[in-house]
């Protein structure tokens, strides 16, 4: 096996090989997290140092577009905050509507468990998180510690390699995205301000056109992403976050191959034989129209037979994750520790937040997850015991991108955004570090 992907490799481009060591980055399940974390440590330095007025600066930067006239003005952050970010909830949109259909959430039976723990996993903590600023205005940012970021969470869990079972990683990625639809419900529903119904009538009505183009059956993407673009400005004008638009698209994206299996590998095989037969006429592609027909055939039922989910999802993905969230954790997570910083770390909101992460999050994941079992609506995924469940529910308090996203919405006083923020890196790290260890006792436990 070693041999032949050497030999592969020697026969490639001098570009393959130089490109190689990135393509294997890129490719690895844990590349985004630890990109992720990188462009946090980057923002926390950089709002640190000598050059700290210039990192300021940077995300106050004005940029507007003019369109007929019509100019729309923003900071560089909001832009990435409300325009960016739009793509990255467009995939978690593209992510769960999979899962309902053919995923873990498509029956309730396979649902039961990742969305019961999911519900104890988002109560529990905004439950911490308001006991500690009750009768505070600060209270706004109950949903903070609400949300498990599913970049970092899978990539802690994919560095355990196989020393995990399989079914668990599924588990935490269904109750991953069964935990992103709660809190797009909280920010559509508690984090939206000033509703023009005008506006909000005309996203719906994009919304119903895009389902129209599914239901007539057209394919291409520009059409969606045509009319999504314009979704998007109406709701940023509506008062409900243009975030909430890209989930709501994704949702009308067409989910049904036009070819199942059988007649793409009828129309693929007979291709395949026009393609040899053609080899009559020479082998080069340029010159041999057959051959490019049969290319194009074969192009074709590979298109039919794939969905514009499944591609727009794959094809967007590693976008997402290796410019959209380092680009958001970059402008979000720098964090200007001045004057008394313990005034900071002992600040209700800071408790409340890592708190929220680092007991409420595996304490209502765990119970939830039990108390499911134990009225018989579910049972545990296939080689997992409870100390897995436990590991994992720890490694799902890790919050960073969805909670720093909805701290930003939270408050109307920016000064409260250090504390959120602080809170969440904290508990993260936390709780990362004891998911691991706790998972990597119960591997050697198993052996």
């Amino acid at each position: 096996m070693r041999q032949d992907s050497g030999t592969s490799i020697g026969k490639s481009r001098p570009i393959d090989r130089l490109l190689l060591p990135f393509r294997m980055f890129v490719q690895a399940e844990a590349s985004s997290g630890i990109l992720l974390l990188t462009a946090a440590f980057i923002a926390m330095i950089w709002a640190n140092s000598a050059w700290s007025d210039l990192y300021v600066h940077l995300w106050e930067t004005e940029i507007a577009i003019d369109i007929g006239g019509a100019v729309l003005s923003e900071s560089l952050l909001h832009w990435i905050n409300d325009g960016l970010m739009a793509i990255f909830f467009f995939v978690v949109g593209l992510e769960i509507k999979r899962e309902l259909i053919v995923g873990e959430l498509s029956t309730l039976k396979l649902a039961a468990l990742p969305l019961a723990a999911a519900f104890g996993g988002m109560v529990v903590p905004a439950f911490i998180y308001v006991a500690i600023n009750f009768g505070t205005p600060e209270v706004r940012g109950w949903g903070i510690p609400m949300a498990t970021d599913i970049a970092f969470s899978m990539g802690v869990l994919y560095l355990l390699g196989n020393r995990v079972p399989a079914g668990l990683k599924i588990f935490l990625v269904a109750l991953a995205i069964a935990d992103d639809i709660g809190a797009v419900i909280a920010i559509a529903v508690f984090y939206s301000s000033g509703i023009s119904w005008t506006y909000l009538a005309l996203g719906g009505m994009g919304l119903c056109v895009l389902a129209l183009l599914n239901r007539l059956g057209v394919r291409t993407p520009i059409a969606y992403g045509v009319i999504g673009a314009g979704i998007w400005f109406v709701f940023l004008l509506s008062g409900v976050h243009p975030t909430v638009a890209g989930v709501l698209a994704a949702m009308t994206i067409p989910a049904r191959a036009r070819l199942d299996p059988q007649e793409f590998l009828e129309r693929s095989r007979a291709a395949i034989n026009s393609f040899e037969r053609s080899g009559a006429f020479g082998n080069d592609i340029l010159t041999n129209t057959d051959r490019q027909e049969a290319l194009l055939e074969i192009d074709v039922a590979y298109e039919e037979t794939t969905t514009p989910l499944q591609r727009l999802e794959q094809d967007l993905h590693p976008w997402v994750s290796f410019l959209v969230l380092p680009l958001f954790a970059l402008a979000n997570a720098g964090v200007r520790f001045e004057g008394d910083i313990s005034s900071i770390i002992l600040h209700p909101v800071t408790i409340g937040a890592a708190l929220g992460l680092l007991v409420g999050k595996q304490a209502g994941i765990t119970f939830f997850a039990w108390l499911a079992v134990r009225l018989g609506w579910a049972s545990l995924p296939a080689g997992c015991t409870w100390q897995h469940i436990w590991g994992v529910a720890w490694i799902a308090g890790i919050g960073f991108t969805m909670s720093i996203f909805i701290a930003a919405l939270a408050f109307d006083d920016p000064s409260f955004l250090p504390m959120a923020k602080v809170g969440v890196f904290g508990a993260s790290l936390l709780a990362g570090i004891i998911g691991v260890l706790i998972l990597k006792r119960s591997s050697r436990s198993a052996g």
